[in-house]
């Protein structure tokens, strides 16, 4: 079993969250701007399911493996069979 774990936009990702999603991770943070009336950051949340690690911003960003284990960004609202 693997736990997953949170963790804020913009601080170091755990050390739980696979080397394969921190590139892409780090790009997504990347292309966000700052909240210009300092809202609080989003929050980042590892999960696992059969097996396979996804990491989900408040924002709804999704940063995921597909099946040849490249890393894979989307948002929750698209098709993921699309």
């Amino acid at each position: 079993m693997q736990l997953g774990t949170r963790w804020t936009l913009g601080a170091q990702p755990p050390s739980s969250v696979p080397e394969a999603l921190r590139d892409q991770i780090a790009a997504v943070e990347s292309s966000l701007g700052v909240d210009p009336l300092g809202q609080p950051a989003p929050r980042w949340t590892l999960t696992w399911l059969e097996g396979r690690p996804i990491a989900e911003l408040d924002t709804g960003v999704i940063v995921t493996l597909d099946a040849d284990g490249e890393a894979v960004v989307r948002h929750d609202d698209e098709d993921e069979f699309a």
